[in-house]
């Protein structure tokens, strides 16, 4: 299971907040850095960014992903929990709460290496330059390639940006879902027209002549996976204009796409719990984890955690998938990487914090200096649970770890230090 580290973030400092995904290749320093999620309430764009980050292999060239800029917002579905933050990269108070997460972006775009910034939106409506009505008119920023000028300076890289996003379009309406999805170049003209783009991310960018766009699916799509779908597809029209080579893990539909949205993956906790999150009870109880400084590791990129006065929230993008309530131990490290179990039985050695299949029974079998406790199972006077044999019928269904009371946590102990769970998982 490969596991995307929240806590290596951009520069390596221990104090970013900004989490930078990067698939590099030593043929070039041409690199696409793609953003999603400057605005809490546009899933569209960081779930795009997200599943760039996981299903994508890139071959040549360099990818950076930033997948949720705004974190806060996105778990409160919020454009902006303390203002608009895509309006806050010209100036900004010392004292703003989104002052190191803007100042952090800015050094990466700025990064010598970064050829062309890709900021993702959810905008309303569907852009047209003549008006069709409330929905389809020239105020609305719904499926556009936004430039904030034709072009930077002479001889720039992808510096022509109304070429290049033109280009874009024409490729993108050769593959809609519904003709009415229509993309087009939306030019604000920003120095001259627009005071409030000229304190946005891209017009930063550009005005540190970094090649700039801003791709804006519609709100008014029907479902989160067509915004989705045409965010990843106008990503990989950019990648073709930088020459930037890719494999594609899934098929390209909005099917596949609404699949991969709702697989909110594992979360490994302290590299010896892991929990399949989609699988998984909304409240847990006495969890065994550190008092402080646990290490939270998401297979999903927008995984998050959030303290809830003691309890841990765990979030996928905006929504809240379990809260756990931890019982504090101390950590061992004298414990072994397998486990013996007997499962109907056949003796096999099970890796820690992993799951474990069974049809009918399963015993661990007794290994000196370590505790079992099967969580749901109990009887009088036994303090150690190794060697005794399971089954479905007398562990308590409502100390499983899932809704379908299939799974069962057989936590292990050594010197009353803290070792492991195993996920024993019933067919």
């Amino acid at each position: 299971m490969k596991f995307l580290l929240l806590l290596i973030l951009a520069f390596n400092s221990l104090f970013a907040t900004v989490q930078l995904i990067k698939k590099e290749n030593p043929d070039s320093n041409t690199t696409l850095l793609v953003i999603g999620g400057i605005h809490g309430d546009e899933p569209g764009g960081y779930f795009a960014a997200s599943i760039l980050s996981s299903h994508y292999e890139i071959q040549s060239k360099n990818l950076w992903i930033v997948p949720n800029l705004n974190k806060e917002s996105i778990q409160k579905n919020s454009r902006g929990i303390y203002g608009d933050m895509n309006r806050k990269f010209s100036v900004i108070d010392a004292h703003d709460n989104d002052k190191q997460t803007v100042e952090e972006i800015k050094k990466i775009i700025l990064e010598k290496n970064v050829s062309l910034v890709l900021n993702l939106h959810d905008g309303h409506g569907f852009y047209r330059k003549e008006k069709q009505g409330n929905i389809f008119n020239p105020n609305a920023w719904g499926q556009t390639c936004v430039i904030d000028q034709c072009k930077l300076k002479e001889n720039q890289p992808f510096g022509d940006l109304n070429e290049i996003a033109s280009t874009v379009k024409k490729n993108l309406n050769k593959q809609l879902l519904q003709n009415h999805h229509s993309f087009d170049v939306k030019n604000t003209n920003t120095k001259f027209e627009d005071e409030a783009m000229q304190l946005s991310l891209t017009y930063f960018a550009v005005t540190n002549n970094k090649p700039a766009f801003a791709i804006e699916s519609s709100k008014n799509l029907s479902s989160l996976s067509q915004k989705v779908f045409y965010q990843l597809l106008a990503i990989e029209e950019f990648m073709k204009i930088m020459n930037i080579s890719y494999i594609r893990q899934f098929d390209f539909n909005e099917t596949e796409i609404a699949k991969i949205i709702e697989n909110y993956g594992f979360l490994n906790i302290n590299n010896n719990i892991s929990l399949n999150l989609n699988q998984i009870k909304k409240s847990l109880s006495y969890i065994p984890i550190k008092s402080t400084d646990n290490l939270f590791c998401f297979s999903h990129p927008l995984g998050e955690i959030r303290d809830l006065r003691g309890e841990v929230a765990i979030y996928i993008a905006n929504k809240e998938v379990a809260v756990l309530r931890p019982q504090y131990f101390t950590i061992s490290e004298q414990c072994p990487d397998k486990y013996e179990v007997e499962i109907d039985g056949n003796v096999t050695f099970i890796e820690k914090a992993s799951y474990f299949s069974i049809t009918d029974d399963f015993k661990v079998l007794t290994q000196q200096g370590l505790r079992v406790n099967v969580i749901g199972y109990s009887s009088a006077g036994v303090v150690n649970e190794s060697g005794i044999l399971l089954n479905l019928g007398n562990i308590g269904e409502n100390f499983s770890l899932d809704d379908e009371k299939k799974v069962y946590r057989v936590e292990l102990y050594k010197n009353d230090e803290f070792c492991t769970m195993l996920m024993a998982k019933f067919k």
